[in-house]
């Protein structure tokens, strides 16, 4: 396992649309390893898509606190519920956070790092982090909504985002 180095904007694969996995072979396996493990490297972190680490694939993991990791390979948002306004950060815009509308509720599909299918309900944080690392596969930035470039601020080096 390695810890891979963060993208930061205005690294071009950000701004990608992540290819489908066709294949859950060796490499993608050795991929989610890799993005867990810098995930869970600095506290605070709670997704991390693979463009986020040089790869467009659309691959994501998300690790709430007190939770069990996820893994999602092509996920899809199949639904979404209600609205809520919300401070976001990222750790490829690093040093700022901004205000974004979000789902209070989300269902996404995909499939986990054995090629299971799996559907994932979620509200709260991890709707927000699974809203926010599925933007990141279509090649979009938090800062890229226009509510949260009005809102774009400095933050202290102890505020953390996703």
């Amino acid at each position: 396992m390695a810890v891979l180095p963060i993208r930061i904007v205005p690294d071009s694969v950000l701004k990608q649309k992540a290819k489908k996995v066709h294949a859950i072979d060796r490499s993608i396996k050795k991929l989610v390893r890799d993005m867990l493990e810098t995930m869970h490297v600095e506290p605070g972190r709670v997704g991390l898509a693979a463009p986020q680490v040089g790869v467009p694939l659309r691959v994501i993991v998300i690790g709430i606190p007190e939770e069990e990791d996820i893994v999602l390979i092509n996920p899809q948002i199949v639904r979404r519920r209600g609205e809520r306004i919300i401070d976001e950060g990222c750790l490829s815009v690093p040093g700022y956070t901004g205000q974004i509308k979000r789902a209070e509720a989300v269902t996404v599909k995909g499939k986990d790092q054995n090629g299971k299918e799996l559907r994932v309900k979620a509200e709260g944080l991890l709707a927000q982090a699974l809203e926010h690392e599925i933007d990141h596969l279509n090649g979009t930035l938090y800062i890229d909504h226009p509510e949260a470039r009005e809102t774009l601020r400095k933050i202290q080096p102890e505020e953390t985002g996703l």
